[in-house]
């Protein structure tokens, strides 16, 4: 069988461009390398706005009844002060998200019925397929992807179109020399999951130190997922036994240490990292492809909802292959533009709130001087907390007097 468009990656950005495809009739094959369910480290907490991409993939449905359900975050600064902020806010401050609610479900559950949401679209899924290269033709248009198969075999697979939703370190990016890692913040992070943790609510924490910060949230069932991300510097360090020092660092915090020294992990401790990666563009200049989720940008995961940006640039990609499918270099050229800005109308705004949230908890005092001016103004925590949930524009939170406000009270 022929297709239209190969989609390279099977997590959330990939199966959501492949759904919304298959949805208005393209052919679709779908490449991933691992069969499904399989792990997949992650902070696993998804905004309010998620939850209405789902429920139009028809995954909503299957996923609410076993997810955490998460009314906001706590952030703890390094002082020891800590800032609540809800998804609904109170007083009300003239935004609501789909639900009041965000959700946080293990990967393998969340990515497992995502792809079979594909699958019953129409979408041909072919596990255990490695891309390894792109293929091109003398214009430098992409004309599909070469493959290595578990036995070794090399196999070439055309299309019309390819989409590049093959994570982090996608290779199609490394392929069409669009991505580039950022030289600033250089992170790594310890992913795993805990049973019998103390204290866990239905609001996501972030916990700010001197040495790193650690994400904490319940995923339904009884199990806790921890993401701790440390500066690139300490990949030495961490790499000699990755349980061991999580289990260290985690103990060395006076005000962690009693939650989980009655929990036990269950499963490994993952490494991931180092962060910050950006493609210079999301379209391949000669045409014929395009990138979408973590394949185009991962700045930091402290804000922790890079599903949303996965599944609702999975709609954005859907819409441009559409426009791209059966038509000239010219208007081809120009649907990949309006892609282009379409993703900076849509994300900018969070990039530069991501960015500076990122300098902020990389600095103790700017952080204790923020968490504090949150703590003592909740309106001011529920709109960053509604910003990151993505239903709050990003401009409500980049206005100088909110910047001035965060930052006028003392440590």
């Amino acid at each position: 069988m022929a297709f239209d468009v190969i989609v390279v990656g099977g997590g959330p950005a990939g199966a959501s461009t492949a759904f919304q495809l298959a949805r208005r009739g393209v052919r679709v094959q779908l490449l991933e390398r691992s069969r499904f369910p399989r792990p997949k480290p992650c902070a696993e907490c998804l905004s309010p706005q998620a939850s209405r991409i789902l429920g139009d993939m028809g995954a909503l449905a299957e996923l609410e009844p076993g997810a955490a359900h998460l009314k906001g975050m706590l952030v703890r600064a390094p002082n020891g002060i800590t800032a609540r902020g809800d998804y609904l806010a109170s007083p009300p401050h003239g935004f609501r998200g789909f639900r009041d609610r965000g959700l946080a479900v293990r990967r393998e559950v969340l990515d497992d019925v995502l792809l079979r949401r594909a699958r019953a679209r129409g979408v041909h899924v072919d596990h255990q397929a490695r891309v390894t290269d792109v293929l091109r033709d003398t214009r430098g248009r992409v004309v599909g992807v070469a493959v290595l198969r578990p036995g070794g075999e090399r196999e070439e697979l055309r299309s019309a179109f390819v989409v590049a939703a093959d994570g982090l370190r996608s290779v199609v990016a490394r392929r069409l020399r669009l991505a580039r890692t950022l030289t600033w913040p250089q992170r790594i992070a310890l992913v795993a999951h805990y049973r019998g943790v103390g204290g866990v609510s239905d609001y996501v924490e972030m916990h700010i130190e001197r040495d790193g910060f650690v994400g904490i949230a319940d995923v339904g069932d009884g199990v806790t997922t921890v993401a701790a991300v440390f500066p690139i510097r300490r990949a030495r360090e961490i790499s000699g036994n990755q349980a061991e020092f999580l289990r260290g660092w985690l103990a060395s915090k006076p005000h962690l240490a009693g939650r989980f020294s009655p929990a036990t992990r269950d499963g490994d401790v993952v490494a991931v990292g180092p962060f910050a990666s950006h493609a210079r563009h999301a379209t391949n200049p000669g045409g014929g492809a395009l990138l979408v989720g973590d394949a185009a940008d991962f700045y930091d995961p402290f804000t922790g909802e890079g599903i949303y940006a996965a599944l609702r640039g999975g709609e954005m990609a859907a819409d441009t292959v559409v426009r791209a499918l059966g038509v000239d270099a010219r208007r081809q050229a120009s649907a990949m533009k309006d892609y282009e800005l379409a993703r900076r109308r849509e994300f900018a705004g969070k990039w530069r709130v991501e960015r500076l949230i990122g300098m902020g908890v990389a600095l103790a005092p700017v952080a204790n001087r923020a968490v504090r001016a949150l703590a003592a103004n909740k309106p001011l925590a529920d709109l960053l907390v509604g910003v990151t949930g993505d239903f709050v524009p990003a401009h409500r939170v980049l206005r100088a007097d909110y910047l001035a406000r965060l930052l006028v009270l003392p440590c």
